[in-house]
């Protein structure tokens, strides 16, 4: 178990690092449009033919709003909605294709949203047909989809998996009813089986399940309880994490229960540890920062071969220079700047039929932030991070200053040309990855951007 004291040291707000700098530090006054294309065009030429690129196409419909998520969605139970927004984004991926140099070669390719199975079999099959018509498939393809329990069918995993896609992960979060009508996530376990099953019997070679801790009502015996049936099920990998409670950022969809039914921050930690000390009984390895995955897995070979990445869809076992984010909202990354898309789906429309690229705004990295992003992915994927003839002690010093604190905690080895997580530090990647964010150290937020470290 983790020292009390240390939690209590280090559980403050802090970023997730799905990119570096983090979003709410991205310098928008030297972005713009065309200097996201500027930055496209150069990585993609330099990548394209060697690895390929990432798409992300981001499906916002849900029929009901899980009090939980901190997605972006629209909750509506009209379908024929479904067929407005595939040829909407269609479009944009046209927009995309009218600025590349060559035809992509589609290396990943994840699905999420909102409810990806909220659309019909047919129309993704529509969608992803027409995505594919103007690409290029990379042999080591690595496609992937989100599918809610409560609605993918066995038509929705036959048609993807035609396609090409052989991971699929299901939001399970928790199995006690009381927890699950406080986020409004009422799905019984027979149908998280059913469709476990059934991708597995088509085919499938990765099933993920995502479980969450620190929701309304848990305690021991509810993390307990869903871990217990998960080991029934023995899904491929299993994503725990921390439920993120920033309700001053997505507003009501994070207010449908009251504070006090949260665990507080030491009960919630004891959720964790218990939680991950029965997943390695298991059989499941620690993978990164909230994943856990079977030897069997892609994911932990990745991590053996050092291979592993990290972007905005997670932890994945390979890496692309390019990612293409299609869709509201969604951000697209390419190393050497990020993009954002308008976030309501009215502004989206209007933006792509009036032939714009949808973003609304990004980040182009200088070379300090190019050189920080470097170490604080390798510390989220590789748990160290080395460098060479001490530049980072000559020209960094306050993070040498901040990492010795670590130091002394006895949670990281730091060493002249490098720093290596223990296994103690693991609970605080975070926190270790903020010694680095030098755009938090020079512009600590105002008001509270982040979730709870620990």
């Amino acid at each position: 178990m983790l020292n009390n004291t240390l939690i209590q040291k280090y559980n403050v707000p802090g970023p997730r690092y799905t990119s570096y700098p983090t979003v709410p530090y991205w310098d928008e006054k030297n972005f713009s449009t065309e200097k996201w294309i500027d930055t496209l065009q150069k990585s993609f030429k330099e990548s394209n033919s060697k690895e390929g690129i990432s798409l992300y196409l981001h499906l916002p419909f849900c029929e009901s709003l899980c009090t939980f998520c901190a997605c972006n969605k629209r909750i509506t139970k009209q379908h024929n909605v479904e067929l407005v927004y595939i040829e909407t984004l269609l479009k944009e991926w046209q927009l995309y294709l009218n600025v590349l140099s060559e035809k992509p070669i589609i290396r990943e390719l994840h699905l999420g949203g909102g409810t990806p199975s909220f659309f019909s079999p047919k129309n993704l099959i529509y969608l992803l047909e027409n995505i594919f018509s103007k690409a290029e498939i990379h042999p080591n393809k690595e496609f992937s989809f989100e599918g809610h329990p409560n609605n993918t069918t066995r038509e929705h995993l036959q048609a993807l998996y035609n396609l090409g896609f052989k991971r699929v992960s299901f939001g399970v979060q928790d199995y006690d009813i009381r927890v699950q009508k406080a986020i409004h996530r009422i799905q019984p376990f027979e149908n998280v089986k059913k469709v476990t099953e059934i991708a597995r019997e088509i085919g499938y070679e990765s099933i993920s399940h995502d479980l969450v801790f620190g929701l309304p009502f848990q305690d021991l015996n509810k993390v307990i309880h869903t871990i217990k049936k998960t080991e029934f099920l023995q899904p491929d990998r299993i994503a725990f994490y921390s439920y993120a409670h920033v309700p001053w950022i997505k507003g009501v969809g994070q207010r449908g229960f009251k504070e006090e039914d949260l665990p507080s921050g030491e009960i919630k930690r004891e959720l964790y540890e218990k939680g991950k000390e029965l997943l390695e009984k298991m059989g499941y390895f620690e993978i990164g920062m909230d994943h856990f995955s079977l030897k069997s897995d892609s994911l932990y070979q990745s991590m053996l071969n050092k291979k592993i990445h990290r972007n905005f869809m997670g932890y994945t076992s390979s890496s692309t220079q390019v990612m293409i984010g299609l869709g509201v909202s969604s951000i697209s990354d390419n190393w050497y700047a990020f993009a954002q898309n308008v976030k309501t789906i009215e502004e989206y429309y209007q933006k792509v039929n009036d032939h714009e690229l949808p973003v609304f705004r990004g980040h182009i990295l200088n070379a300090e932030d190019l050189f920080i992003r470097r170490h604080i992915l390798n510390l989220m994927c590789l748990l160290e991070t080395r460098w060479e003839n001490e530049i980072i002690f000559t020209n960094y010093p306050e993070i040498i200053e901040r990492l010795k604190e670590f130091e002394a905690d006895g949670l990281i080895e730091l060493n002249e040309n490098s720093l290596i997580i223990k296994e103690e530090g693991r609970s605080f990647i975070r926190n270790i990855c903020m010694a680095f964010d030098l755009r938090m150290m020079k512009n600590a937020p105002q008001t509270k951007l982040f979730s709870m470290t620990v």
